[in-house]
């Protein structure tokens, strides 16, 4: 089993791009946990055992500052940044004083919630419905935008989207990889596309990496998609040099 030594670090950060005119339009930061031995751990190799320690509470407190301040550093240097998409846990998100926190730490790093976009899973909107309700409204007052992460591959109620405040979904990899060749992975696309379509809910694929799946997409009305067809994901450093090129606004 793995063991929990080492720190978090975010390595990564996966640009989402316009499918349309291929402008970069979001960012999403990738956690790995830096193993003296092992080199740096995804997130599914660690995520359960920090949630069975406790230890995904700091931690996603910590991701959220970390990506707040550096952030607003990149608006200090002028840089135009999209908005930042963050993941967080069950247990953060199911967290008491969870949107209070959140808060405090916008108003410390001096950056506005209007810059950030917060992924969920399916399965958090599963469980207290009335108390997820609230908090999603909470946060989405604030200025968040609110994202279903891997939609589709958790236990998912689809009424339940018609009583939540989401922005957009995220359809899975897993999906995406086959769809110009397989008839069921490409029904199933095809099918959350329209359903978000008539929610007004945007539509994210992830792990888009071939021009006939760009084609598929497009056909079908997604909006934007990450993956390696557009690049592999970027240092901070290589962050910048995609920045100093964009043009739009962290509020768009």
């Amino acid at each position: 089993m793995l063991k929990l030594r080492g720190v978090a670090t975010i390595s990564f950060i996966q640009p989402i791009i316009d499918m349309d005119n291929n402008h970069l339009v979001s960012l999403e930061v990738l956690l790995r946990w830096q193993h003296p031995e092992k080199g740096l751990i995804p997130p599914i190799q660690f995520i359960k055992l920090a949630e069975e320690t406790g230890l995904i509470l700091p931690i996603g407190d910590w991701v959220i500052r970390s990506v707040c301040e550096q952030l607003k550093a990149w608006q200090d240097q002028g840089l135009s940044v999209p908005r930042i998409a963050i993941n967080l846990s069950v247990k953060q998100f199911q967290k008491k004083l969870f949107v209070q926190d959140v808060a405090s730490i916008l108003t410390q790093a001096k950056v506005s919630a209007s810059c950030l976009t917060l992924e969920i899973t399916e399965s958090m909107l599963a469980e207290n419905i009335v108390e997820v309700n609230e908090t999603l409204q909470q946060l989405s007052a604030m200025g968040f935008k609110i994202s279903i992460d891997d939609f589709g591959t958790g236990y998912s109620n689809l009424s339940y989207l018609k009583h939540y405040t989401i922005d957009a979904l995220k359809i899975d990899r897993s999906f995406v990889r086959d769809i110009a060749i397989d008839e069921n992975d490409a029904a199933i696309v095809t099918a959350i596309i329209a359903m978000a379509g008539s929610l007004n809910i945007q539509v994210i694929a992830e792990g888009v990496e071939s021009k006939e799946q760009i084609d598929f997409l497009k056909r079908r009305g997604c909006s934007q998609y990450q993956g390696f067809y557009f690049s592999k994901p970027l240092s901070a450093l290589e962050i910048i040099q995609e920045l100093q090129r964009f043009n739009g606004s962290c509020v768009n």
